[in-house]
């Protein structure tokens, strides 16, 4: 870090920096702790000073922590800028993750004037519909165009997911059709000890998604047939890998003697 007796021209105070750009002096300490954006130079007093390359980076840095990335994503996301090169890459994934915010906004937005317009309607207010959507808007989770297929106890438990574990999930399930699309490629059929072995992981996908209540299956059965109202990217993919997934799980049940939906029909008739 450069050290300089006075504050020269093109640097700024910390203080400076965080009026310019509409945040804190607290936040900047925190990030320049966190390693994420240490000031450029130091005045002779022990002042830290920024440039405006400083500035750039921080732009960044506030960016995609408003798109809901974590601190840690965002030290692995951040790109040297240098070069025009540079600049232009990171701009146009700046462009790419705001596109897709406003793609996630306007179904919520859409969700939101459609309980206005059902509550004008019906002079009554779907709490449970109103809670989904708050909880998206609070948790960010990107998926929430899945939460109007949902009913009950599922939408129980999406509500309950943070940000992390639904980022997480939908990692996963993207991990798990990739699997089938290798699957698939290799010529490895359904039945076979590499597609016994996918379809225990699917299936503790699922497991985990329910929290093991079988109770839940019948719904998510009932999700599967909504799949022209999907997301684009989701519907693709289930489409491509259904055809694997289903009777590879059919031969891994039928390997290890388990019936998941045996007791379950019987259980929701006694609620």
């Amino acid at each position: 870090m450069e050290k300089h007796r006075a504050i020269p021209a093109g640097y700024m105070t910390v203080g400076e920096v965080a009026k310019k750009m509409d945040t804190t002096v607290r936040t900047l300490q925190y990030y320049d702790k966190e390693g994420v954006l240490s000031p450029s130079a130091e005045s002779e007093g022990g002042r830290r000073l920024y440039t405006y390359k400083d500035i750039i980076k921080l732009h960044q840095i506030l960016s995609m922590k408003y798109l809901g990335f974590s601190l840690d994503d965002i030290k692995n996301r951040l790109v040297s800028l240098e070069t025009p090169e540079q600049v232009t890459a990171v701009l146009k994934e700046q462009a790419k993750d705001i596109r897709e915010q406003i793609a996630s906004l306007t179904e919520v937005l859409s969700n939101l004037e459609s309980l206005t317009t059902e509550t004008e309607q019906m002079k009554t207010v779907d709490w449970h519909k109103y809670a989904d959507i708050v909880a998206i808007l609070r948790n960010g989770l990107k998926e929430h165009w899945a939460i109007k297929y949902f009913d009950g106890k599922i939408l129980d438990r999406v509500r309950n997911m943070n940000e992390e574990r639904g980022a997480a999930l939908a990692a996963t399930w993207k991990h798990l059709i990739q699997q089938v699309m290798d699957l698939k490629k290799e010529g490895m059929p359904p039945e076979s000890p590499q597609g016994h072995a996918f379809a225990k992981e699917f299936w503790d996908y699922i497991t985990e998604f329910t929290g093991g209540d079988m109770t839940l299956l019948p719904e998510l059965l009932k999700f599967e047939e909504t799949i022209d109202g999907w997301d684009e990217e989701w519907k693709t993919a289930w489409e491509n890998a259904s055809d694997y997934i289903q009777p590879a799980l059919g031969s891994y049940f039928q390997s290890i003697g388990y019936n998941p939906f045996e007791g379950v029909e019987n259980n929701d008739s006694n609620e």
